[in-house]
């Protein structure tokens, strides 16, 4: 049996999937009793039924349709649907309101594997009638009606010169690389039928080109945090995540959907990090420990980095730091990182361990060479030194380092400007300060055991 031809099974209480999963057994049991064989078939794929209120389309004449979310909030499976409420009309064969379509993606692998592919994607939300076909070779989707995407990739805006579209589907816009000049390319293609739209579904990044496209009058906002997606997610995930990041910026971010603006006075901001992507074979590598300072359960900042044979470049290679481990665990972390990046030297603040740092290290391996280091200036004046070695251009970071560059820009003038102790900064100010501020005292010293 076809799915359209069956109609919608009537919803009681008037609150859809959720009044359903409230109600009591038997009115459950009376709900899915009543729905035909063409109805129990069809409740999968009527999203308009099981949809959160934050992956509904708003009423109007708005050209995009930003949903800000956390990480798993149902974004991709919001975009999908919406695709498919986009190109599909009442049965198979019947024309939506968009027959021209582009899907683009930062990557063309990302708009394939999710996009298209993900277990929230395109393929997977289509009703089997109204499936469409991937034509790889041409790069889009071609439904039954005749309907038509096209997938790009954000890294090349040049290939958004000369389609045209009546509709778009944008997913992370906000981690694109080149976002400006992919997103002016698309602004143009969508000049077809009497009103193109967009589909705009993105984690929050204080980038410009979504502040202003927030900012336009055009655009309609739905906002939604991970945990409104629950019941979809592992509850070990949430637990994790929560006990993590929570409270943290990173976390108001990357959870609860936050568009956050930059800390006043920062020494490092969201957009000089990401111009700072890079990396090189280095000379010499260290891993720096900043160890808790109440023992078990507080976080241990661990960082490695690297500098050139020259001594003007450090590239950042790993945030190997550790959340609520005992000394035993943090220090076979880092020695755990000195031995898989061929360190040269571990060091590690004292001021709180005192000669029981060393001690703790040596247990787990004595041939370290290891350096003491003591904290005689706040963590500003410490930090300083090593912001302005990023604003010289002579700091790369291999990839992204998403938890310590959170802490990076929560650092300002005034202080750490988020909750507890930047434990991933500090170990990250005492790689580059062992590295380029010391000198030739920084040069390798093997100490007798």
């Amino acid at each position: 049996m076809s799915c359209a031809d069956c109609a919608p099974p009537p919803v009681p209480l008037g609150g859809g999937a959720a009044a359903i999963a409230a109600a009591a057994p038997e009115v459950q049991a009376a709900f899915l009793s009543d729905l035909t064989e063409g109805e129990l078939l069809a409740l999968p794929y009527l999203f308009g039924f099981w949809a959160m209120r934050h992956q509904v389309p708003p009423p109007g004449d708005w050209r995009s349709w930003v949903i800000l979310g956390g990480r798993g909030a149902g974004k991709t499976r919001a975009g999908a649907e919406w695709v498919r409420s986009m190109v599909e009309g009442p049965r198979p064969m019947d024309g939506g309101a968009a027959r021209r379509m582009a899907l683009v993606g930062e990557t063309i692998e990302q708009v394939r594997e999710v996009m298209v592919f993900g277990e929230s994607g395109i393929m997977a939300c289509a009703p089997p009638d109204r499936r469409p076909a991937w034509e790889a070779t041409r790069k889009r989707l071609v439904w039954p009606n005749g309907a038509v995407a096209q997938v790009f990739s954000a890294h090349e805006p040049e290939a958004l010169r000369g389609p045209q579209f009546d509709a778009a589907w944008v997913d992370e816009l906000a981690k694109w690389r080149k976002a400006e000049a992919a997103w002016d390319m698309l602004q143009f293609c969508l000049r077809l039928g009497d009103l193109p739209r967009q589909c705009v579904t993105t984690t929050p990044r204080n980038v410009p080109v979504l502040k202003r496209l927030l900012a336009a009058p055009s655009t309609v906002v739905s906002r939604a945090a991970t945990e409104a997606n629950r019941a979809n997610l592992a509850a070990s995930f949430l637990a994790e995540v929560e006990a993590r990041y929570g409270g943290t910026r990173l976390g108001r971010q990357e959870l609860s959907g936050e568009l956050l603006e930059e800390v006043e006075g920062a020494l490092w901001t969201r957009a000089g990090l990401d111009g700072c992507r890079g990396g090189f074979a280095p000379a010499r590598v260290v891993v720096a420990v900043d160890p808790p300072a109440t023992g078990a359960g507080d976080a241990c900042g661990i960082v490695v980095a690297g500098v050139s044979a020259c001594g003007e470049r450090a590239v950042v290679l790993e945030d190997a730091s550790v959340e609520g481990a005992s000394p035993d665990t943090w220090a076979r972390a880092a020695v755990a990182a000195y031995h898989r990046h061929g360190a040269d030297r571990l060091v590690a603040e004292v001021n709180q361990g005192g000669d029981m740092v060393e001690t703790i290290v040596r247990q787990v391996d004595r041939t370290v060479s290891y350096r003491a280091v003591h904290a005689s200036r706040g963590k500003v004046a410490r930090s300083e030194p090593v912001a302005a070695l990023y604003e010289q251009g002579r700091v790369v970071h291999r990839g992204r380092l998403d938890a310590l560059e959170g802490e990076m820009c929560l650092m300002s003038v005034a202080g750490f400007q988020g909750a507890g102790s930047p434990d991933r900064v500090d170990a990250l100010v005492w790689a580059l300060t062992e590295l380029m501020l010391r000198g030739p005292a920084a040069r390798p010293l093997v100490r007798s055991l």
